[in-house]
């Protein structure tokens, strides 16, 4: 496993867009841009696929400290930190959940009076083609 695995790995899973990870990479001093960042998580096989260095990675790891925990001065609880990195939901989504009926009360249990729809004759599908018996 090389560095740019380690690096595709931990952006999944605290689940950082790439902006954010240079505003982390920019808690301890070290500039990179978009472009540049995005060169490491491509595939290996890739024209423009760029090997993640040890600084890198090392400075991305010390950011990330700063950026989960605080300073000294300010520190932070790393939860609230990782809640805040969740993808938000769309309106759309939130709506359908309002939408939906919330009924404290027990549901009633009565007998539904419906007629069963007799069925009139029964079809029968012949899908493929017929096997030979032997």
């Amino acid at each position: 496993m090389n560095n740019n695995d380690i690096f595709k790995k931990l952006r999944v899973a605290l689940q950082l867009r790439d902006d954010q990870i240079v505003e982390i990479l920019q808690l301890v001093d070290f500039r990179i841009s978009k472009a540049e960042l995005g060169a490491f998580f491509r595939n290996a096989d890739h024209p423009n696929y760029m090997e993640c260095g040890d600084q890198v990675l090392r400075n991305f790891l010390n950011g990330l400290v700063i950026h989960l925990r605080g300073t000294k001065e300010n520190p932070k609880n790393p939860n609230d930190v990782l809640k805040s990195h969740k993808p938000v939901q769309s309106p759309k989504t939130e709506i359908k959940k309002q939408s939906k009926p919330i009924s404290k009360s027990k549901p009633s249990f009565k007998k539904k009076t419906e007629k069963k729809i007799e069925i009139v004759e029964k079809v029968k599908f012949k899908n493929g083609k017929p096997r030979k018996k032997e």
